[in-house]
């Protein structure tokens, strides 16, 4: 037995990774929704449908990430 043994499994890694681009994404869509709030008030039913969309779209990856970490 070695001391830097690794046990464990690969997916769980992968997984990890997985979610980074999901939670920088829905990180900078709400952003960019706060930031275009404040410079147009007057816009933000506007943003905030197509805030929804990104969401559920970003979101979709992070599930996808998920399920594919338990596929072999």
């Amino acid at each position: 037995m070695t001391p830097m043994e690794l046990t464990g499994n690969l997916t769980v890694l992968g997984y990890a990774l997985a979610t980074l681009g999901p939670a920088l994404g829905v990180a900078w869509i709400f952003a960019s929704v706060i930031n275009g709030t404040a410079r147009q008030p007057e816009a933000r039913g506007a943003m905030m449908s197509t805030a929804y969309i990104g969401f559920a779209v970003v979101e979709a990856l992070a599930i996808l990430g998920f399920v594919l970490a338990f596929i072999r």
